[in-house]
């Protein structure tokens, strides 16, 4: 009697093992419920960096596409250089070329966090636990800022004072920042008023959370919580965005008539806290201003933006192939200030940046910046042409966020600063990690 033959065991293939990397999820989470201590979550993206370098450089000799596809790897990486090439070209005749050469160094630290960032939504686990945990983050604080509304106080950001109070003695933010603030700020603390914009632009995670869990139900709920807390935090410019979020996520969810019916009770809403709430109130009375007649209503109501946009161009006309610097504008404002001299509305001091993508990134990097950010977009927008109907699905949540980010016909954060500048990479690497990833037949809930 002869054995029969055995086969030995084939060894494992490389392209069939799962992408991803277990725990990079983790690492973008963790950043992100950071942004109230920025010293903390800039160090978490730091070592994510590190730590990204070590492992994705070495797995990219053996076999990286189990961490990333080629496609993600090399789409994250244009996206990067379309941001940070016009920032390094800008500094050779900048207004301040130390500080621009510094800013232009430091800013390499983001491209190994971006592959990070990719890696985590590479395959269907990393990209649920990514976006859930995305979607939590951004619910547990807009329901703060809601406490915060009844009661005065926000908790999470009185917890993290009292941390700070107790590890080191001092506060977070100096009391009389509370009382100059005049809106709520929610987790982030009267001394970083960014608190709208973020949950405007990160609202996309909340609905997908909603609708995958609980449906047509859980999206309604989740604009609710999500649309009372920007209308709170204040600031004008995530309200547009967060409309921009309602109309093209729930349109294909809800139908034409339905979302209307959301918008309208939308207006209800802030109709209701314009009457109940002070700094709503404020805040809508100061935008009908636009509508008085002449220059002065029109400047009140955007509060100074039209003269920060006049000092702007005028940047652009005087430096008009690579700009003055990235960050270079609060240096360059007096000699472009259209009114000079004058008290303006946002008091005392230079504008800090442009207010407007376009025109801070003509302002600061020139025309070759704006090339190089219009390809960028054309290339994000040429995969998402060319991608499948799945990767589109799975990808939609990040497309969204990062398409109402960079809408150019609203007023914007500084997009070379540390905190928008790292918020926007991340959704961009987001959008190409989730948009490429190596997994062709996610799960719906992905």
């Amino acid at each position: 009697m002869t054995n029969s033959p055995t086969t030995a065991p084939m060894a494992p293939d490389p392209a069939a093992t799962p992408a991803g990397w277990r725990w990079a999820p983790v690492w973008v989470m963790v950043f992100v419920a950071l942004w109230p201590a920025p010293g903390y979550a800039e160090g978490v993206m730091v070592l994510g960096a590190l730590a990204a370098i070590a492992k994705l450089l070495l797995a990219r000799f053996r076999h990286g596409t189990r961490l990333l596809s080629g496609p993600a790897w090399a789409l994250t990486s244009v996206l990067f250089v379309s941001y940070w090439l016009p920032e390094l070209v800008s500094a050779f005749d900048a207004v301040d070329p130390g500080r621009a050469f510094r800013e232009a160094a430091v800013d390499l630290r983001y491209l190994p966090f971006l592959w990070l960032v990719a890696a985590a939504v590479a395959d269907a686990r990393g990209r649920r636990i990514t976006f859930v945990g995305l979607g939590v983050i951004v619910g547990v604080w807009s329901a703060d800022v809601l406490l915060q509304g009844l009661t005065g106080t926000s908790p999470l950001f009185w917890g993290l004072d009292s941390l700070k109070q107790l590890i080191s003695g001092g506060a977070m933010c100096p009391p009389e920042a509370a009382l100059r603030a005049g809106r709520l700020s929610g987790v982030l603390g009267p001394c970083n008023l960014k608190l709208g914009p973020v949950l405007a632009s990160l609202s996309p995670f909340v609905l997908h959370l909603g609708r995958v869990r609980f449906g047509r139900t859980g999206w309604l709920v989740a604009a609710a919580l999500v649309g009372v807390a920007l209308v709170l935090a204040g600031s004008r410019a995530s309200w547009l965005t967060f409309s921009l979020v309602l109309l093209f996520s729930g349109w294909q969810l809800l139908g034409w008539k339905r979302l209307l019916g959301v918008f309208a009770f939308g207006a209800v809403a802030l109709a209701v806290l314009t009457f109940t709430v002070p700094q709503v109130r404020d805040r809508v009375e100061r935008t009908a201003q636009v509508l008085e007649i002449g220059d002065e209503g029109v400047e009140a109501a955007l509060s100074g933006r039209t003269r920060i946009w006049g000092a702007a161009l005028c940047m652009a006309s005087e430096h008009p192939f690579n700009g003055i610097g990235a960050r270079g504008f609060r240096e360059a404002f007096a000699h472009c200030d259209p009114n000079h001299g004058e008290i303006a509305a946002w008091g005392e001091g230079p504008a800090l940046h442009a207010h407007q993508i376009v025109l801070e990134v003509l302002a600061e990097t020139g025309i070759f910046g704006l090339m190089c950010w219009l390809a960028g977009v054309a290339l994000a927008w040429r995969a998402w042409n060319f991608a499948e109907a799945e990767a589109r699905r799975r990808a939609r949540p990040a497309m969204l966020a990062l398409a109402v980010t960079v809408f150019p016909l609203n007023t914007h954060l500084a997009f070379y600063s540390t905190f928008w500048g790292g918020l926007t990479l991340m959704l961009a690497a987001l959008y190409a990690g989730s948009l490429l990833a190596r997994d062709r037949a996610a799960p719906a809930s992905a």
